[in-house]
């Protein structure tokens, strides 16, 4: 089974580049983050013409949402408000063999890195702090897909000394993000199959007039897997190249593949 995520920051904009990712690489299940499209308007002819005929959406209209896109059967289990404002940020489904797949859009946080200056980046700590206390109840296998909007390793961005006090890369974003993964036992399946400090990004800025020569990314997008769902991944990639395809999201997909 195949789990793709992509922060494809409008599906409708790019939905050209998105048939033609799931054309070539045809995953089973494709999660994406920032549709940025109610779910009335949603592009769902495209998808189901290529055999994604599960598909479970959680919209809002110009800003974030989240959606599940499956040729697998799955079932709606929750829509969490780890955001405690209603933002469309979270979707979770089971599938057939029991595990759970989350898919989830945390905030970017703004541009400083003070609760008291930013109150966007007050809103992204407690964001982690509600996913930590989820993780702490969870009961059965679990995969955690999505834009997490932090670098965690000093390896995961282009200058960890010029990122430090960089929102994405803080300390202390870092510090919410390892709680996290300790709360639920997860397991970081880009790392685990692409140890540190191997060069793995995922994101690059629009500001960049050429991206690829100055390569200022970052690894903002992650899957992790709890005990019963990360024994039974065997391979983890990074599309890089999907950065320079037309009308490019600032997010390339990453891929996981499960043989369960």
């Amino acid at each position: 089974m195949k789990i793709v995520s992509w922060n494809i920051n409008s599906v409708r904009f790019r939905i050209g580049i998105v048939e033609q990712f799931l054309r070539e690489n045809e995953p089973d299940i494709l999660c994406l983050q920032e549709t940025k499209v109610i779910d009335s308007d949603f592009p769902l002819d495209a998808f189901r013409a290529l055999g994604y005929r599960h598909i479970v959406l959680h919209g809002q209209r110009m800003h974030h949402g989240v959606a599940i896109l499956s040729r697998v059967p799955i079932t709606l289990d929750d829509r969490l408000d780890w955001q405690a404002n209603q933002e469309a940020r979270h979707i979770g489904v089971q599938l057939e063999n029991g595990v759970r797949l989350e898919n989830v859009y945390v905030p970017a946080g703004g541009d400083v890195p003070d609760r008291d200056a930013n109150p966007k980046f007050g809103q992204k700590l407690d964001f982690v702090e509600r996913m930590t206390r989820w993780s702490e109840s969870l009961a059965c296998p679990t995969i955690l897909v999505g834009d997490f909007n932090i670098a965690p390793l000093e390896s995961d961005v282009w200058s960890h000394k010029q990122l430090l006090d960089v929102v994405s890369h803080t300390p202390v974003e870092v510090e919410a993000l390892s709680e996290l993964q300790a709360a639920g036992g997860w397991t970081d399946l880009g790392r685990h199959f692409h140890p540190a400090p191997a060069r793995l990004y995922t994101w690059w800025s629009y500001r960049a007039k050429d991206w690829q020569a100055s390569d200022r990314g970052r690894r903002l997008d992650h899957m992790w897997a709890t005990n019963g769902a990360a024994e039974h991944a065997v391979s983890h990639t990074v599309f890089e190249s999907c950065r320079s395809w037309l009308k490019p999201s600032d997010h390339v997909p990453i891929m996981t593949e499960f043989a369960f």
